[in-house]
This record gives C-alpha cells, sequence and structure tokens, in this order.
C-alpha cells in the first residue's frame, strides 16, 4: 500500500524524478504561431475562389468551399499549435527542463541542473517585442548558454528563476570560474 507522501506526489511530465518538486512551468508566447495562422487564413480563401471565379456555382457552393477551407486552414495551422503548446519549460527544485515539440514527430529536450546556471538574463529588442511583451532569456551555465526566443513576459519570468535559484541556495550574483589576471606590462599591451 502507497504512503501518504506517494500519494500526495502528483507527477506532471513522464521524466520527473520521485524526489522532484515542479516549481515553475511557461511557453513561449503565442506569437509564435504566427507564420501558421497566416497560412491557415489562406484556407478559407482558397474555398471560395471558385464560387468567386464562377458565381454561378451559387450560394451552396460558396458555403461548402468556405467549410472546407476552414478545415484546410485548421490542418495548416495545427503543426504550429502543436509546437507552441507541446513545447513547455519546466523548472524543478533540482533541473531546468526544457521541451520542444516541432511539429507533430520531432521532440527535443534539453536538461540542465540548476547547480549549473551561472546567470540569467533578458532581452526585448525591437518595437514587436515590445508591444507584445516577448523578448528572449539567456540562460548562462558552466557548459555554454541556452537562449530561448519568443517568452512570454520575459522580465517576470527572469525575476521568478532568480528566486528559484536564490530559495535553492545557488548564488547567481557572483562569478566563482578563473579570473585572469594581468601585469601591468600586459594591459599596457592590451591597450595599445
Amino acid at each position: 500500500m502507497p504512503s501518504s507522501d506517494q500519494e500526495t506526489h502528483k507527477k506532471y511530465f513522464a521524466d520527473q524524478f520521485d524526489d522532484e518538486e515542479v516549481l515553475f512551468i511557461f511557453r513561449k508566447h503565442p506569437v509564435v504561431m504566427r507564420k501558421g495562422l497566416i497560412f491557415g487564413l489562406l484556407g478559407p480563401l482558397v474555398g471560395v475562389l471558385p464560387s468567386a471565379i464562377h458565381p454561378a456555382y451559387g450560394m451552396n457552393a460558396f458555403f461548402y468551399g468556405l467549410g472546407i477551407g476552414f478545415i484546410l486552414g485548421i490542418i495548416i495551422f495545427l503543426p504550429s499549435w502543436i509546437g507552441w503548446y507541446f513545447s513547455i519549460f519546466i523548472v524543478t527544485d533540482q533541473r531546468f527542463i526544457q521541451i520542444k515539440q516541432k511539429g507533430l514527430f520531432t521532440r527535443g529536450v534539453t536538461d540542465i541542473s540548476l547547480r549549473q546556471v551561472q546567470s540569467i538574463s533578458y532581452e526585448i529588442a525591437g518595437i514587436q517585442e515590445t508591444l507584445l511583451g516577448f523578448g528572449t532569456i539567456i540562460m548562462r551555465t558552466y557548459v555554454g548558454e541556452l537562449v530561448i526566443h519568443d517568452v512570454h513576459h520575459p522580465a517576470k519570468v527572469q525575476k521568478k528563476l532568480a528566486s528559484i535559484l536564490r530559495e535553492i541556495g545557488t548564488d547567481i550574483t557572483s562569478y566563482t570560474g578563473p579570473v585572469p589576471s594581468l601585469s601591468q606590462n600586459e594591459v599596457n599591451e592590451e591597450i595599445e
């Protein structure tokens, strides 16, 4: 019989460890679906073209074409929606997991220990990102950078990630790597 801890511990994703607690989940901004939406909106237009070219087909052909066009538009838009909905970022008390879904059959998973994170920053560049409220999160780790584009409210996400790292005891304000030391002659040579 399972204990009360096992009964109350819920798994949010398949790879979650038994002793792992999910602290934060976020997705990209819905603007990442814009290309699929634009091409999907062409479906109804294509569906009504036969009625527009030959008005003698009548209103029934127009509405049948419109219905078929909407179905075509949904089929065209569906891969973009699947890519947005199933691409998710999960922060647990032990690690950061990035799950990227592209279409129906391609999935990539990145798993980084929170102890490896050195710094987290964000960038909002351009009028579109400023007006729609999305940007880029940059996580610097011991092994490189993880850049996440099109994040909804990047300042809030960065603040939440920084507070989680503080809670688990990771200091992201100080750099602990090697600091190069240069003699005064080397400094002068670097300047010239």
